[in-house]
């Protein structure tokens, strides 16, 4: 052990010497507490490199998913045994197939309002919003991160339509936010922002990754949904941390017996030399089709629903009033339909979620099984077999009944998701296209005179990529889904599902998150969308703000003020003069709160009243000095005595303090015996400046900060930004719109040869795409507005000032102003 310690100390010594030569030489080899403590700083940092980082990440979520997993299993084999412990009584059964899911879903729904509200919901929409950029309180904490683990498991318990993967999301993105700040003790860049960005980005790769044991589909899925712009040098960060999860996830179940080995966790074995024919690619085609229609309209209906649950105000005052009975009477009605014996005959009401898609991928053919004793080995798909109804019935019963129940189930207040629920119904409407398509060619499609049979689980995992991918605009699901079966015998169909299905979606609806977004009001720029082509000829000087905030160079404290007092704005411009309007540079809000403040603060305050008491002090030593002079003047007059000369060591420190001594008509001794007498004050008044108190009263201190607030501002003890970011008022809104994104700006101010001229900021750039028009501030360009008639004069720029610079990179365009230009004019 201390050969091993020694050459680890020698290699970081090494180590050390060659990053820093000049100073090892510096160290002599005769200090050995010297060369420990740079050892120590060695190898700290080397324990916070990004490679361990995202190993530590990777095992943490692994290791938590796993945990959740084994609990939520339990939770449903719980009710499980529960109902069939009551077999004979159908009333004890549904109290117990009811009461178990209530009493989940209540404690969830306490459990998230008590302890972080914040943790409700899916996350993957606002972590959207925090990989652009913008700070959400309280998203990122350790109280979210095991509210968030705690109520998921306990919904996810209950058997409810919700999904893990979105709130699975979350909560990477809280255990790598949680690991930063750890890491931040063993180096510091983990404390910069954008390092933080970065590692948030491998942390929602993590998050899907080791919710289906998908590493690439996860990765993928991750930028898809998170970013719109990402970058390349994060991609092995991603893939590093969501490889490390999966195998940390599937190993787990390794260890507890669960799996043999390390598979798929929806295995499949589709056969491999002729998995379909070609002529199937068209079902495979109206299977995407019909997927992206449906996605658009499970995103519609959630929209609609969560819209008319806040717009109603006596169903908005019953739920907050009730916090706990919504999401109890909502759990109360979807367990009391899938209840087995009852409706949920009908649709396999039994299964949960993993054991629907594990019959909905089977190789079997359900329409030529027959009644469900005549197949004793279809195991779990035994529940699709009801001998009153086929199985296209069931399976569309089941379609139609998950996808509102769902949509209501993921409005809840309690962590929960709809990518899985999603993937189900899609798994399940793909089944029920598969089994048609063996109802019709139940010998299978001759091809050269060789006929194979239809797999109609080919069809359930093309439906499944493709509704999941409608609904989020994502392509990934079918790289997801290849990795959760195991194959990639459909790798063509699934494709084309899925791109059909975003192409019909994305022209009809934005995604579900997106919709979340807007419905929450989070400050995300949407997507430009498709078939907008007039939004390309909107310019920036049609959208932005003409009325800027902004401060001179030689403002006072008084317009600082008034400014203030406009709006709460982040930063403020800082031009040269109202009249060239030159941009200096952008100050924050924070920085100019701090230059009023500390204008009238309570010290400058003490201060004055110190200098006027010093003042006055001196004014009345001069008084008595004056008055005591003229005394003994007129007494050495009336007896006629000569006037004493002054010693010249009594007149050296009024020449050394800089006093005058006028000349006049008098004489020189009475100006010297005052000033002499003036300088003779109380040291002690200018060197008391702890003792001053402050004796002004309300109207004084009212006429103080009067005159302090026409003093002129000093920025020179003021942080300015020299240079913010300026857009050109001919800058096409689809090129404003790409910088917003990928730099992730909050407002841009425009200029016009270096005059500020107006600001766009994200609400107005979100109005411009969503095509909103308001009463103030943004103005639409019609459409084809930049082909305007030429004409001989140069274009009129806002304030009505024509330069030669713009007549000669716009000459042979015309400008007419507008009634709101001519105002501001």
């Amino acid at each position: 052990m201390k050969n091993t310690a020694t050459r680890c100390c020698d290699v970081a010594w090494t180590d050390f010497a060659c990053r820093f030569p000049n100073f090892s030489f510096m160290i002599s080899s005769h200090h050995p507490v010297v060369r420990t403590v740079l050892c120590q700083k060695s190898l700290i940092s080397w324990v916070g490199e990004d490679w361990i980082f995202l190993i530590l990440l990777g095992t943490v979520m692994g290791l938590v998913s796993w945990v959740m997993d084994f609990f939520i299993a339990f939770c449903l084999r719980a009710q499980k045994w529960m109902f069939t412990g009551l077999y004979g009584s159908v009333f004890l059964q549904y109290l117990a197939w009811v009461t178990f899911p209530v009493v989940l879903i209540t404690f969830s729904a306490a459990f998230t309002q008590i302890l972080a509200p914040q943790a409700a919901g899916s996350g993957i929409p606002e972590v959207k919003t925090i990989m652009r950029g913008v700070v959400l309180k309280e998203y990122l904490t350790f109280k979210t991160f095991v509210t968030k683990v705690i109520a998921l498991t306990c919904a996810l318990g209950s058997g409810m339509p919700m999904g893990k993967d979105g709130p699975f999301v979350h909560i990477a993105s809280l255990c790598g936010a949680l690991l930063c700040k750890f890491m931040s003790l063993f180096g510091g860049m983990y404390e910069n922002e954008s390092r933080n960005i970065e590692m948030l980005a491998a942390a929602c790769a993590v998050g899907v990754g080791c919710c289906f044991a998908a590493p690439i589909g996860g990765v993928l899925f991750s930028i898809e949904v998170t970013s719109t712009f990402f970058a390349v040098r994060n991609y092995w960060r991603g893939f590093l941390a969501a490889t490390v999860s999966a195998f940390v996830f599937r190993l787990m179940s390794v260890w507890n017996r669960d799996e043999g080995t390390l598979t798929a966790l929806f295995k499949t074995s589709f056969r491999l030399d002729f998995p379909f024919d070609l002529q199937e690619l068209l079902a495979f085609a109206v299977v995407g089709i019909a997927s992206g229609f449906g996605g658009a309209f499970y995103v519609y209906l959630n929209h609609r629903v969560v819209k008319f649950i806040k717009k109603q105000k006596s169903l908005k005052r019953f739920i907050i009033r009730n916090r706990l009975l919504f999401p109890a009477v909502v759990t109360l009605v979807i367990t009391t339909l899938t209840f087995p014996p009852g409706f949920g005959q009908f649709m396999a009401g039994k299964l949960t979620q993993k054991e629907s898609v594990l019959t909905f991928f089977d190789n079997l053919t359900w329409a030529k099984q027959g009644d469900a004793h005549q197949a004793p080995y279809m195991g779990y798909a035994k529940a699709w077999l009801h001998p009153q109804a086929s199985v296209f019935v069931t399976l569309s019963i089941f379609v139609i009944m998950k996808f509102w129940m769902s949509i209501v189930a993921t409005a809840l207040p309690v962590p929960c998701g709809a990518f899985m629920p999603v993937f189900v119904i899609g798994a399940g409407f793909g089944r029920l296209v598969g089994e048609s398509m063996a109802a019709w060619f139940p010998d299978g499609i001759n091809t050269n005179g060789t006929i194979y049979p239809i797999v109609p689980g080919g069809y359930a995992v093309a439906g499944a990529a493709a509704l999941s991918g409608a609904a989020t605009h994502t392509v990934s699901t079918a790289v997801i889904v290849f990795e959760l079966t195991g194959q990639i015998s459909h790798i063509l169909p699934v494709m084309i599902a899925v791109i059909l299905a975003n192409a019909v979606a994305q022209s009809l609806q934005p995604s579900l998150y997106d919709s979340i977004i807007k419905i929450k009001k989070l400050p995300y720029l949407p997507e430009l969308g498709w078939g907008n082509h007039e939004k390309y000829n909107i310019r920036v000087e049609d959208i932005m703000v003409r009325d800027v905030r902004y401060i001179t160079l030689n403002c006072c404290y008084r317009d600082l003020h008034n400014v203030l007092l406009t709006g709460n704005l982040s930063t403020l411009a800082l031009v040269e003069s109202a009249a060239s309007m030159v941009l200096l540079g952008s100050i924050s809000h924070a920085q100019l709160q701090s230059l009023l403040s500390q204008q009238l603060s309570r010290t400058r305050r003490l201060e004055h009243i110190r200098q006027r008491n010093v003042a006055s002090s001196q004014y009345s030593n001069q008084e008595e000095a004056s008055q005591g002079a003229c005394i003994q003047i007129s007494n050495e007059e009336s007896s006629f005595s000569p006037v004493r000369p002054i010693s010249q060591g009594k007149i050296s420190p009024v020449v050394e303090q800089g006093i005058e001594i006028p000349t006049g008509p008098h004489d020189n001794s009475d100006f010297t015996l005052k000033n002499l007498f003036c300088t003779s004050q109380d040291s002690d008044d200018l060197e008391d400046d702890g003792d001053v108190k402050d004796t002004m009263t309300i109207k004084e201190i009212a006429e103080w900060e009067e005159k302090q607030l026409n003093e002129q501002i000093n920025f020179n003890n003021c942080r300015i930004d020299p240079a913010p970011f300026q857009l050109m008022e001919r800058t096409s809104l689809h090129k404003t719109h790409t910088i917003f994104s990928l730099l992730g700006l909050d407002h841009a101010y425009v200029t016009s040869v270096g005059r500020l001229i107006g600001v766009v900021s994200l609400k107005e750039l979100t109005k411009a795409i969503e095509g909103f028009v308001p009463v103030n501030g943004l103005k639409l360009r019609p459409a084809l507005a930049s082909f305007r008639d030429s004409g001989p004069t140069g274009r009129t720029i806002t304030d009505g000032e024509t330069t030669e610079l713009h007549w000669l990179g716009e000459r042979n365009r015309e400008y007419v102003p507008s009634e709101s230009d001519e105002r501001s004019q």
